[in-house]
């Protein structure tokens, strides 16, 4: 019996640092945005339907989704933006489902989906536990605007976009506290993987 985690954070909470350790254990890995845009690809039935409803407009050159161009479309329109995750969502779902399912055939003991909005999208379903990757707001704000060059403000409005960490906190079923040492991670990561693994 396959035990699948669900692995989730916020923006800079280092949630690609514990998965990259994962991965390093063998464990696979099924990630949400990899999927996502796995989705939208050329001859994908998603793919169809979006640039039905958007329009031909919304391509680059070699066809493929100018994913700017669409940003700029869905950003300032919440009719649009849900009529595309409407589309994109359930694409994602399905292509993480079949993955999944072709692990659990090749007989994975651990299976991880790593999905940024697991509680944001009502995704908890589609998981046995969920690891919740830790950090102070500090913390979240320093690393977002070191890693990619923000203003406070910006990086404050990204992380406001979210579900507070720390109302995550209450839902996961194990929280790795990101705020130490990449070996203090690592340490929670290895205890809970065994407290689970039984």
């Amino acid at each position: 019996m396959s035990l699948i985690i669900g692995l989730t954070g916020g923006i800079a909470s280092g949630k690609s640092t514990i998965s990259n350790m994962l991965k390093e254990k063998g464990i696979p890995v099924i990630d949400a945005d990899v999927e996502a845009r796995l989705a939208v690809e050329i001859g994908e039935p998603a793919y169809e339907e979006i640039v039905s409803y958007f329009g031909r407009e919304i391509l680059n050159e070699d066809h493929t989704i100018d994913r700017a161009k669409l940003g700029a479309i869905i950003f300032n329109n919440e009719e649009k933006r849900l009529k595309l995750n409407s589309i994109v969502h359930p694409a994602v779902r399905k292509h993480m489902t079949e993955k999944k399912e072709r692990e659990i055939e090749k007989g994975s003991n651990i299976i991880v989906l790593d999905i940024p909005l697991l509680f944001e999208s009502k995704l908890t379903y589609m998981v046995d536990k969920v690891l919740l990757v830790y950090v102070s707001e500090e913390v979240q704000l320093q690393r977002l605007m070191n890693r990619n060059q923000l203003t406070e403000d910006e990086a404050t409005a990204r992380v406001l976009s979210q579900m507070p960490l720390k109302d995550k906190l209450q839902l996961a079923d194990a929280v790795i506290d990101n705020n130490g040492t990449i070996q203090q991670s690592e340490d929670q990561l290895n205890h809970i993987l065994s407290k689970w693994n039984n």
